[in-house]
């Protein structure tokens, strides 16, 4: 119960966070639409994102939790408290020095993360001035980071998974607000997100404080679980941002791509974020403490069972999720962003690359619950291994897509890069699930065969009524109409899942943790 409990206040915070996410890029695009603009502050942004994911919540917080918990599990309270003083100091001297660095070089690290817009000095030179705005959200990200991962380390869950809702009311006070006092409009978004990054690690602080873990940083890369922490975050930095290596790497190709290309993959990336961010993550993010502690314990029964329950959750929800996306890409397109600079062909351009993606939603969802499965034990380097593997899986797939779209001439080639996302995830995850089982970490058991067939039918349900439900669907009405519908289509599936998962004897009962 504790287990689930945890999840649903993380899954909450999180769907509060992704519905006002979807709210932002209404507005987003409804104030900048999928033009040279607002894909120049994709980029510019993505930079620090990415960097923020690759050091902060990736990496670090991999390596980080697993020694806390170890601490807080066999030490006592003041050698836990040296150790956050610690990491505190070492992590606030990196993430600045780090931080003034890219602000130095912005230039040479936009010609290579965007090559495609150097043809064009007005957008490079807005791209490098809205990255040098947005870089110091690295390091109040980095930091807020480090706090939510104490707080996760001690049960506590709703304060950091509440922080990103923050980003999102900021962003959309910036479009609406900020615009009209900038004599470039799209750096409304740049401040916004400085201050966003502000209040995040704020938001962290009174928590921290009441548990007495607000310790006032020193720097000592000599201490035993700062090298230790070091030691696994280095090939974690790899390990764990495949994802991000990817969609950098898919940036580069889109720069080079017809304007709206960086846009209308953005768009379509968030959409999969949503039960990416409801569940995967929020699993992720709640069973990782509670899989160190169970290794610091060596209780390798209730490791197992762990991840054998993630794992559940995650295709009963993953599945539907992934063909659900692709059966109401247009609508939900159209429902949400088709108004104001977001035009009919933006709506089919994206459509197109949100069928391509969710083909990876079930993939994406699964290695958030199986590489913590390596970094509970504090092996970083299996990841590494496998992050190899997709981001060679992801650059073949690009190299031949695109040379194959051009081939033939297809102007809509930012497909190729939504197709490679898909199959580097699928390959990531396959191939971290074939490690567990060869190591007998985790393995699908005997149970899984009713499950296979429990959740095949549901969803053969969930198809038809959807199918059925289309056929009634008019995405010429009013936008708000247009949402009206699309929730209704929603809500006609999951009841069709629904229905068919207690036709075939599913009971919640067969959710339950152990």
């Amino acid at each position: 119960m504790a287990l689930w409990r945890s999840t649903f206040i993380v899954s909450a915070m999180t769907m509060l966070s992704r519905v006002l996410g979807l709210v932002r890029d209404m507005v987003l695009m409804n104030v900048f639409g999928a033009g040279k603009d607002f894909d120049t502050f994709v980029v510019a942004f993505r930079i620090p994102n990415f960097f923020r994911r690759l050091f902060a919540e990736g990496a670090f917080s991999q390596a980080f939790i697993p020694v806390l918990t170890e601490y807080k599990t066999t030490k006592l309270h003041a050698e836990v408290q040296i150790l956050i003083s610690r990491v505190f100091g070492c992590l606030l001297s990196v993430m600045s020095v780090l931080t003034l660095f890219c602000m130095i070089i912005a230039p040479a690290i936009l010609y290579v993360y965007a090559p495609g817009f150097h043809d064009d000095p007005a957008k490079f030179d807005l791209a490098v001035d809205l990255f040098r705005l947005t870089i110091p959200y690295l390091m109040f990200m980095s930091l807020t980071a480090f706090a939510s991962s104490i707080l996760n380390s001690y049960g506590s869950f709703s304060t950091p998974a509440f922080a990103p809702v923050l980003l999102n009311v900021a962003m959309i006070a910036g479009a609406l607000w900020l615009t009209p006092f900038m004599a470039k409009p799209i750096m409304a978004l740049g401040w916004a997100v400085v201050i966003a990054g502000i209040l995040q690690l704020a938001l962290q602080i009174p928590e921290l404080w009441r548990k007495k873990l607000l310790i006032p940083p020193k720097v000592d890369f000599k201490h035993e679980g700062v090298e230790r922490i070091l030691k696994l975050m280095l090939p974690a930095l790899f390990g764990v941002s495949v994802t991000q290596i990817n969609l950098l790497l898919n940036t580069i190709w889109a720069s080079f791509m017809q304007d709206g290309s960086v846009s209308w993959l953005y768009s379509a990336e968030r959409m999969t974020e949503l039960p990416l961010g409801l569940i995967g993550v929020a699993i992720g993010t709640v069973i990782l403490p509670s899989l160190s502690a169970r290794k610091a314990e060596d209780d390798q029964t209730k490791f197992k069972a762990m991840l054998d329950w993630a794992a559940r959750v995650i295709v009963m929800v993953g599945v539907p999720a992934s063909i659900a996306l692709f059966m109401l890409s247009t609508p939900i397109i159209q429902a949400l962003f088709q108004h104001g600079a977001f035009d009919v062909r933006d709506t089919e351009m994206t459509a197109l690359a949100l069928q391509c993606m969710s083909g990876g939603v079930l993939a994406f969802m699964l290695i958030k619950v199986f590489a913590p499965g390596f970094y509970a034990i504090q092996d970083t380097k299996t990841p590494v291994r496998v992050g190899l593997m997709a981001v060679a899986a992801n650059a073949i797939i690009n190299v031949v897509l695109i040379a194959f779209f051009r081939f033939i001439g297809w102007e809509e080639q930012h497909m190729a890069l939504a197709i490679a996302s898909s199959g580097s995830a699928l390959v990531n995850a396959g191939m971290l699930y074939f490690y567990l089982h060869q190591r007998d970490i985790f393995r699908f058991g005997p149970h899984w065969k009713k499950l296979f067939v429990q959740f095949t039918i549901a969803n053969i349900a969930m198809i038809a009524a959807l199918a059925y439900a289309l056929t009634w669907y008019n995405g010429e009405l009013s936008q708000w109409l247009r949402i009206v519908e699309v929730l209704a289509l929603c809500v006609i599936g999951v009841l069709a899942y629904l229905v068919g998962l207690l036709i075939t004897g599913f009971r919640p009962r067969d959710l339950r943790h152990g």
